[in-house]
């Protein structure tokens, strides 16, 4: 359907009502209409709702980035509509900082803006949130505009209920004016790498929201385990398998946090094999890395490794459980105050190890993790073994290397440990009984003050569970 606006009050004649400059499609709307169209309905409650659980975190977030920028007027955009083709538009996400800032996550509106004021002789800003606010019914956006007229898409959210909602000022888009010295989100260094800083250590609500999205994710797994045999019956299984998981993260969350990998057979060695469109054979192993968004935005992701049969062969055991070793060995490095980049380091020593006793490497494994001389095991998992994980699946990207990489690891930080192992199918420097095998374990991890937490620990881990598992749920 078309999201061309037009004017925003009632045209007054068909001729009016029916000019476009943008598509053909639109129909002449006759007087009869334009005369009752605002007439007719029912008034509409009001109604105050009491501020949203993360309304108060927000507001904490908010002061942290006005100490932070004392004096200086700032823009953080819940950014636009994207269009996919021609005139229909990708679901709308507001961008994450605005999330984090605002509270206002999977109900945002396109086009919101948030603005802190500075202050005139003190310290501190204003903090506005501005939106396009419904147009009422005496108005042409009403029904003739079907990007944001409530006759197209339903109801939208009024400034009142929204301030209320959010424990923010709320005012009309229309009345925001651009400054001169402006810093806007994505467009000033600092004020991106800030915000983006600001969200490594997660507080109380947002931990909570990691737990319910590693626990919608936690049953869409499930859903793909019970559904292997058909999955199997069809030739596009790892369509399939998608599909399945989609309609667990829509119905018990708001979406995927980011596209599905179904990759069975050989393509489990391609890292980001999103296209899905390969069969699901009987003998094969599985590699499925998923995540589930809730309503809030935070996201999980997961990865698990199904024998699609529902045993592992003895090579695919061994390299499973190989993964699955360098997996416990990162978990056991992570511990408060050591760097980030340690756990990475713990889990490369079981790869070298291991992929040298199988006699894979053409030095020793003390060789191969020479930091300057070494790496010959990179070839067989390329990737890192960490990442930081919230709100974005790959949260705080934009924080300096020494907070986040080579920073130490904090009680409240939220990340991933997800090792693995790829035999490419046309990888001669392996046995050909280790071509096509792909393998990744990774869970999401909360670091506290007492140690490591495996967030995802109770979706099956080791080889024995996961044929236990798909014994279980498959049958």
């Amino acid at each position: 359907m078309s999201t061309t606006g037009e004017s925003d009050t009632i045209a007054e004649t068909p001729a009016q009502a029916t000019t476009s400059t943008s598509t053909n499609r639109r129909q002449p709307y006759g007087q009869g209409f334009l005369d009752t169209i605002s007439e007719g309905w029912a008034e509409r409650p009001e109604s105050t709702p009491p501020a949203r659980a993360q309304a108060a975190y927000a507001a904490a977030r908010r002061a942290a980035v006005s100490a932070a920028f004392p004096g200086k007027r700032l823009l953080v955009p819940a950014g636009e509509l994207k269009q996919r083709s021609n005139d229909t538009d990708y679901p709308f996400r507001a961008h994450s900082a605005f999330s984090h800032l605002t509270g206002w996550a999977s109900d945002a509106e396109p086009g919101s803006v948030l603005v802190f004021e500075p202050r005139d002789g003190s310290d501190g800003h204003d903090i506005t949130l501005y939106f396009r606010e419904r147009a009422d019914r005496t108005t042409a956006e009403f029904y003739s505009d079907a990007s944001i007229g409530e006759f197209w898409i339903g109801p939208r959210p009024a400034l009142a209920g929204v301030a209320a909602d959010l424990g923010v000022a709320t005012a009309h888009i229309d009345d925001l004016e651009p400054g001169d010295d402006d810093l806007v989100l994505d467009e000033d260094e600092d004020l991106t790498r800030f915000v983006s800083e600001l969200r490594l250590v997660k507080d109380e609500y947002e931990v909570a929201q990691m737990q319910l999205a590693v626990d919608v994710t936690a049953r869409g797994f499930d859903d793909i385990v019970a559904n292997l045999p058909g999955i199997v019956a069809h030739p596009r299984g790892e369509r399939i398998v998608e599909g399945v998981f989609h309609q667990r993260a829509r119905s018990d969350g708001n979406a995927v946090g980011y596209d599905t990998i179904a990759a069975s057979g050989p393509h489990a060695c391609y890292l980001h094999w999103t296209r899905n469109d390969g069969a699901v054979v009987p003998g094969d192993l599985i590699l499925v890395d998923a995540g589930a968004e809730v309503d809030s935005l935070y996201t999980a992701d997961i990865t698990r490794t199904l024998p699609v049969s529902g045993t592992f062969t003895e090579i695919q055991r061994r390299i499973y459980e190989t993964v699955r070793e360098a997996a416990d060995a990162a978990f056991e490095a992570a511990k408060p105050g050591v760097k980030f980049r340690s756990v990475h380091e713990a889990a490369m020593q079981v790869i070298a190890r291991r992929v040298a006793e199988w006699g894979l490497l053409p030095v020793t494994a003390d060789e191969a993790l020479d930091a300057d001389k070494g790496g010959h095991h990179r070839r067989y998992m390329v990737h890192g073994t960490s990442h930081h994980l919230g709100i974005d699946v790959h949260d705080c990207a934009q924080a300096r290397r020494d907070m986040y990489y080579d920073g130490p690891l904090e009680p409240g930080m939220v990340f991933t440990i997800e090792p693995g192992l790829y035999f490419q199918i046309d990888d001669i420097t392996v046995p050909e009984e280790y071509r096509g095998i792909g393998v990744r374990i990774e869970d999401d991890i909360l670091m506290t003050a007492d140690g490591p937490v495996n967030l995802s620990a109770g979706i099956p881990r080791t080889a024995d569970e996961v044929e236990a598992w798909i014994a279980r749920l498959s049958a």
